[in-house]
């Protein structure tokens, strides 16, 4: 029978506990409590996260959280609400919403909007198969065809009012009654929904409500398939190649230390871009499908035909935001990775080449949190913050955005005055609902996510230093 006997961080993880342990975590969240945290210099979202926490802690304790607590998350709610409606320093994004919650039309126009591209498209294809230049080109000169054209034009420049005039004109010619496909066609064109809806939206556009709707949503930056999208686009792909890179080059020098330290006894080796292979079972859906760099080890150096352990799994992020977004996704990512058979050889492709790893490390991959600081690390390269944000920004928009948070601000926008006791129903269901349970957790998650993250330099020191220490 085999021996599947295998430590959560290779066959003998001492020495790279010790390294993980002595990394500096500049990451690192303070534990709350009375003079950690004071609540009367916090900002609002932090003085949420503060009480969100204390809610949760009471919560898991069976107890009803204090009644000071409550109301100071209804107030400090609502002064979040209104800072996030300031017309010169609020959310351009959050006030958006807010007047789709409002306005019929401004909700309408969003719908329509969403949904405004496959239109196009459809429309576009449809209007091709009549009247493409090339087979315009081949049919002879006259009125049907230069309606034609003028038909292609509408359609390609996403103009429906002249379109349904084209086709209004291409139908009045006698010619066309004719054609009876082509009759057929032009009359599925004029009477299909795909043009009746590009034609409302065309017409709430000129509504004022929507008209400031845009006006806020152009606020959040350049609109997707422009250039400057475009561009930002390509400088976050550089920023993450960058991170990435980064984390590499440290987990490298982390197996160079590890094979002088265990030399003869074990090898060490890094791969990156490791690739999931679809012969694991279990499910991965939603679940992390390939690893940005993971240290391996194999107990028989040199030994080039023999298997692999997984000692570390690391993550590269350039901010504590998209660490803390990736997380669930990472768990998920864990658990598909701990579906290995611990009798079976599993070939992963990277961008080192192919490289089998045992399967019995794999399963033995744990999701609790004394497992994780050992088998994963977040490799992130931004500054750590003087005053790291608590309250996450899915938290503070599901806060925001909740159907009593909307209607509250929509009555500070209309000029009524709001009373924060209107947000009671945030209160109840933050507590309560299981929709709301990411919320109500987010303080622990963003705390032991926090735990994970280490700078490529720190890393790299500790991999320094343990070359001293020999």
């Amino acid at each position: 029978m085999r021996n599947h006997s295998v430590s959560l961080s290779g066959a003998e993880p001492t020495q790279l506990d010790a390294l993980l342990n002595g990394i500096v975590r500049r990451y690192r969240l303070t534990e709350i409590g009375p003079t950690s945290w004071p609540l009367d210099s916090a900002q609002p979202a932090t003085t949420l996260a503060l009480d969100i926490e204390r809610a949760r802690e009471a919560s898991a304790r069976g107890e009803a959280p204090d009644a000071a607590c409550r109301l100071r998350f209804l107030h400090t709610l609502a002064r979040l609400i209104g800072d996030a409606m300031h017309p010169d320093s609020g959310d351009p994004a959050f006030q958006a919403m807010v007047l789709r919650h409002r306005a019929a039309c401004v909700g309408e126009y969003a719908s329509l909007s969403a949904h405004a591209e496959q239109d196009r498209r459809r429309i576009r294809t449809d209007v091709a198969a009549l009247a493409h230049p090339a087979k315009l080109d081949r049919a002879p000169a006259g009125v049907r065809r230069s309606l034609l054209a003028r038909l292609h034009v509408a359609a390609s420049a996403a103009r429906p009012g002249e379109l349904r005039v084209a086709v209004q004109a291409l139908l009045d010619l006698p010619d066309i009654a004719a054609d009876a496909s082509l009759h057929e066609a032009l009359a599925r064109l004029q009477r299909g929904a795909p043009l009746e809806r590009l034609e409302r939206l065309q017409a709430l556009e000129q509504d004022e409500r929507v008209r400031r709707y845009r006006s806020l949503w152009d606020r959040q930056g350049p609109p997707p398939g422009s250039a400057e999208a475009a561009a930002r686009g390509a400088r976050s792909r550089a920023r993450g190649a960058s991170a990435e890179t980064s984390a590499a080059q440290a987990l490298g020098a982390l197996a160079r230390r590890l094979n002088q330290l265990d030399a003869g006894r074990a090898e060490y080796a890094v791969v990156t871009s490791m690739r999931v292979p679809a012969t694991i079972p279990g499910s991965a859906a939603r679940a992390k499908s390939e690893w940005d760099a993971v240290l391996l080890r194999r107990a028989r150096p040199g030994a080039a035909a023999s298997a692999w352990d997984v000692c570390l799994l690391v993550e590269a992020k350039s901010s504590v935001d998209a660490a803390a977004t990736d997380f669930p996704r990472l768990l998920r990512g864990v658990r598909l990775l701990a579906c290995a058979d611990a009798d079976v050889e599993y070939a992963f492709g990277t961008r080192e080449g192919e490289v089998r790893l045992r399967g019995a490390s794999l399963a033995a991959l744990r999701t609790d949190e004394a497992a994780l600081r050992r088998s994963i690390l977040y490799c992130c390269d931004a500054p750590a913050e003087p005053a790291p944000r608590l309250l996450s920004a899915a938290g503070r928009m599901q806060l925001l955005t909740a159907p009593t948070s909307l209607s509250f601000a929509a009555r500070l926008d209309e000029g009524f005055l709001a009373e924060p006791a209107e947000l009671e129903p945030v209160w109840k269901e933050l507590l309560s609902s299981p929709r709301w349970a990411t919320v109500l957790n987010q303080y622990p998650m963003l705390r032991q996510v926090r735990e994970l993250m280490v700078h490529p330099h720190d890393l790299l020191a500790v991999a320094g230093d343990a070359a001293d220490r020999r």
